[in-house]
């Protein structure tokens, strides 16, 4: 990974991580952070992670990335570090595998790990990105819920043997599922201003799709392959995307990119860039009530504007729905005045 020209980007001075996640993924951040002691509730819980083991696990078999192995590394996530103000740093771990993954784990002391099979297959914007996207991770507290849902999945199979005992359980994995995937949606956009270099993001997740064949690919015709993934005339597709996703922790590559495509182009991004952001500093301030109306509208403006037929059903039977409650309110209202 050759060295390029310095490139200016904008630090990001006291941003709050609320700048960056997705309102379904804020929304159940915001109501955790106001639990007080929930955190600490989940790692006497979880008997799953025992971070000191993770650690020790990865100075045995890991490379831990410092100004002398993968320094290269190291300063990447220097710079990352400085862009989105984050004063502690986790430590960076490279892992001899050649899978296309990388993870933030821990609660206390988040750690990033990275596979060597995906340092060798993208460029140093690229693992920007990525690092950017793990830091997000980290920033966001996301760990405390990733435990909860592998805590979760780990009842699934002692619950299987109680009648109907997994079905209560798998409507909260289902729901742990859904934020996860979007809590992906948010270190993507961390990843972004990170690098501040949409072309960059969007060439990672079309690495990601295809192996790393970029010279054989096109960025149009990713976009629409995108785009036909999330129309659909078929009802029968629908429901089998709903199928095929409910046990996915990460969103599809295609879907990725276009949603980081429609977060840039709803101008959020460039509104952060020029510093109309959220600070650190008004978090304690941040209303539950709010980032619950902003997941609320998050979903209706997805069913509202999809393309899927199941996206459009949902979204006009809400509306046909909504129409008869007006309606029998005001009837009701009504017949309260003439009883007067």
């Amino acid at each position: 990974m050759s060295p390029k020209p310095a490139k200016r980007r904008v630090p990001l001075t006291d941003i709050s991580s609320r700048a960056w996640e997705h309102p379904a993924d804020q929304g159940a951040l915001v109501a955790l952070r106001k639990l007080k002691g929930f955190d600490k509730l989940i790692r006497m819980m979880s008997g799953l992670i025992n971070e000191r083991a993770v650690r020790l696990e990865l100075l045995g078999s890991a490379v831990r990335v410092d100004e002398r192995q993968f320094p290269a590394l190291h300063r990447l996530l220097t710079e990352v570090g400085a862009t989105l103000d984050a004063t502690d740093l986790p430590e960076l771990y490279v892992r001899a595998t050649p899978m296309f993954n990388a993870e933030t784990i821990g609660m206390d002391k988040p750690v990033i790990v990275v596979d060597s099979g995906l340092v060798g297959l993208l460029d140093e914007e690229e693992l920007r990105f990525v690092i950017g996207h793990e830091l997000g991770h980290a920033l966001s507290g996301h760990a405390v819920y990733r435990t909860l849902l592998l805590r979760m999945l780990s009842l699934t199979g002692l619950l299987a043997v109680v009648p109907l005992g997994t079905v209560g359980l798998r409507v909260i994995v289902a729901a742990l599922m859904e934020w996860s995937r979007k809590s992906e949606l948010s270190a993507d956009r961390a990843g972004l201003l990170a690098t501040q270099d949409p072309a960059a993001a969007f060439r990672t997740h079309m690495k990601l799709a295809s192996g790393g064949h970029l010279d054989e690919l096109d960025q149009t015709s990713f976009f629409a392959q995108g785009a036909e993934y999330a129309g659909s005339s078929d009802i029968r597709d629908s429901v089998l995307k709903l199928l095929l996703i409910e046990r996915r922790t990460h969103p599809f590559a295609v879907s990725r990119a276009a949603e980081l495509r429609s977060w840039v182009d709803s101008g959020a991004y460039t509104a952060i860039l020029a510093g109309t952001y959220p600070r650190r500093e008004e978090d304690a301030d941040a209303q539950l009530s709010e980032a619950a109306q902003a997941a609320a509208r998050s979903y209706s403006d997805a069913f509202r504007e999809s393309q899927d037929v199941l996206g459009r059903l949902v979204h006009d039977a809400a509306g046909w729905l909504g129409t008869a409650k007006g309606w029998l309110d005001e009837q009701l209202r009504r017949r309260g005045d003439d009883e007067e």
